[in-house]
């Protein structure tokens, strides 16, 4: 099987990002961005996933900071996949937590597609702003070349839901990502390409 690792680093006058990603880990992560609440966030996607990552960042402000790790963690999650033979390439994970509900369904289809709907009560959860928890999906979307419907079905604790939105990212890009045996080495697709 070949390795579906990869190593991105993203140097800009705003911040600094480095990130090592494993597709076939055993969710083991080191994390750190300087924002607690995001670390807390990313964990859960590598430990919900099985993704291993490592992963540092810095920067001046939390929006730059989240937008960039979100750009290289896409970028790492695309080049690990390579041309996506094999791969299941879609997956969906409801994830509830307490009094929150939260859907995820994936399409690794090659195509940037994001559908956010995912209402805070709130400006801030724990230290972070709200609004940089959407702008962490469409950056990561973005970078991904992947299409991702993400909506909360129920909830009131602004903590809760952003956590049960990262979970269920995980949990349906755990099951896109999964290679199928009864596939073999085809594209998932039957246009014989996965990239747009």
């Amino acid at each position: 099987m070949v390795e579906r690792k990869a190593k991105v680093v993203r140097e800009t006058k705003e911040t600094s990002v480095k990130v090592e990603l494993d597709l076939d880990g055993t969710g083991e992560f080191e994390i750190t961005t300087g924002i607690r609440f995001f670390d807390h966030m990313l964990s859960q996607l590598a430990q919900h996933g099985l993704f291993d990552i490592k992963l540092s960042a810095t920067g001046a402000d939390q929006h730059h900071v989240v937008e960039d790790v979100a750009i290289c963690l896409g970028r790492a999650f695309a080049k690990a996949l390579g041309d996506k033979r094999g791969i299941v390439r879609m997956g969906d994970a409801a994830v509830p937590m307490d009094d929150v509900l939260a859907l995820v369904a994936v399409d690794i289809g090659g195509r940037s597609y994001i559908v956010f709907e995912a209402p805070f009560s709130g400006n801030d959860i724990s230290g972070m702003s709200v609004d940089l928890v959407r702008h962490f999906f469409v950056s990561f979307v973005s970078e991904a070349k992947i299409c991702v419907h993400a909506c909360l079905l129920s909830g009131m604790d602004d903590h809760h839901k952003a956590e049960a939105l990262f979970k269920a990212l995980a949990r349906a890009l755990r099951k896109a990502t999964r290679l199928d045996e009864r596939l073999g080495d085809k594209l998932p697709s039957t246009k014989e390409v996965v990239d747009s």
